[in-house]
């Protein structure tokens, strides 16, 4: 028999991380999506409360929970407001989490630690403004000179490009070799030659910072090489995969706000003589929002149970991420149409809400990669080897 219920230890996380959103974000929201300000000291309080370390194990400043904790954590920051389940997976999922897998003790050391702990954020750098769904082909460069690299070149829509202390950047030393000569760095926002800028206009995560990154002969050190040349890619993909595990789970949360939020006002809206929640086609956007929900979460947590078990889970996780912010986009959606005009109106959070989740299905590869990928995995086309991944982070603790 399958056993879905949670832990005491998984509870505690999901009421930490409600109270948190209810005390710290969602007071705040409206005024800092409508104004597009970045406030840093919410994060560092996440920081403070232990969130940006969950998955970490104590011994390198994190809190050594589990990745079901984890997606309850991404849900309940994404269910307050997307920008600060961006955080979980930019800071936690795609950078800490790909140092503890692919960082040398010294880099666990010097970067990892602090991150766990809330002391420095951090951030990821593999998009570019030409290279998107095709990551293998990257245009910024990193060239051998003595005892550090020299980076060229840019990367495009980076969360918290103006705020972060500490970046996972991917750059080709060999552009003839393909993926094969993508090799990862760990920069500092004070190398020489690196600088940053961001990004406005922005149609959702306004709350977010996001921006451009620039390297014009930044100065890596050849310590701050993550892994050999040429495991880049490599990297870089096991990476995607924790990032898009913090993005469904979050898309779970945002499709729950889209609930919550029609409910409430169906009770509320009165139409011929009764609450809109007594007519049927309201009924059905409430019920089809549930049902996704539900699906949802279980196969973020398929996937986290493999991810726990220290297996592989690409297949599993592109599913859930998917599925998810396909729904997560869906439930906004009828949440507008279940308020009617006002759902057209800031004076309700729904307008948020649907701005916010397009942006899912865009990152972390797009609806019809991910469409893609799946048929390709039933049609025998894509398989993928057996990888076992670090001990987890809650095992073998002292």
């Amino acid at each position: 028999m399958i056993d879905l219920s949670l832990t005491d230890e998984q509870r505690d996380v999901q009421r930490a991380a409600r109270t948190f959103a209810e005390r710290e974000i969602l007071p705040r929201i409206h005024e800092l999506d409508s104004t597009s300000t970045y406030d840093r000291t919410i994060y560092e309080k996440m920081g403070a409360a232990g969130f940006l370390g969950l998955p970490i194990p104590e011994r390198y400043g994190g809190s050594g929970m589990d990745y079901i904790a984890f997606a309850l954590l991404c849900e309940e920051m994404e269910r307050a407001d997307t920008a600060f389940r961006v955080i979980l997976s930019v800071h936690t999922g795609l950078n800490s989490l790909t140092l503890l897998q692919w960082g040398n003790e010294d880099q666990k050391q010097r970067y990892l630690v602090p991150q766990a702990r809330g002391e420095k954020l951090a951030s990821f750098g593999l998009t570019e403004p030409g290279v998107g769904s095709d990551a293998a082909n990257l245009a910024t460069t990193a060239r051998r000179d003595g005892d550090r690299y020299l980076l060229n070149g840019s990367k495009m829509w980076i969360s918290l490009a103006d705020t972060a202390d500490y970046f996972l950047v991917f750059a080709t030393v060999d552009k003839a070799a393909g993926h094969k000569g993508i090799t990862a760095f760990i920069v500092e926002r004070e190398f020489p030659g690196f600088s940053s800028e961001s990004l406005h206009g922005k149609l959702g995560v306004r709350a977010g910072n996001t921006g451009i990154l620039t390297f014009g002969n930044c100065e890596v050190p050849v310590a701050n090489r993550v892994g050999e040349e040429g495991e880049g890619f490599t990297i870089a993909m096991s990476a995607i995969d924790q990032g898009r595990y913090t993005v469904a789970a979050g898309s779970v949360g945002l499709a729950v706000a889209s609930l919550e939020a029609s409910v409430k006002y169906a009770h509320e809206r009165k139409t011929f003589g009764e609450e809109i929640g007594r007519h049927q086609l309201v009924k059905q956007m409430i019920s089809k929002m549930h049902a996704g929900i539900e699906a949802g979460r279980l196969l973020v947590w398929k996937a986290g149970l493999l991810k726990n078990a220290g297996e592989r889970s690409t297949r599993e996780t592109g599913l859930a991420k998917w599925f998810c912010t396909d729904h997560a986009v869906a439930s906004a959606m009828d949440a507008i149409q279940v308020h009617g005009a006002y759902g057209y109106s800031d004076e309700y959070p729904v307008e948020r809400y649907l701005r916010n989740s397009k942006g899912s299905v865009i990152y972390e590869g797009t609806s019809q990669i991910h469409t893609i990928m799946q048929a390709d995995y039933l049609m025998g086309y894509r398989t993928d080897k057996p990888l076992r991944m670090p001990q987890p982070a809650w095992e073998g603790e002292a």
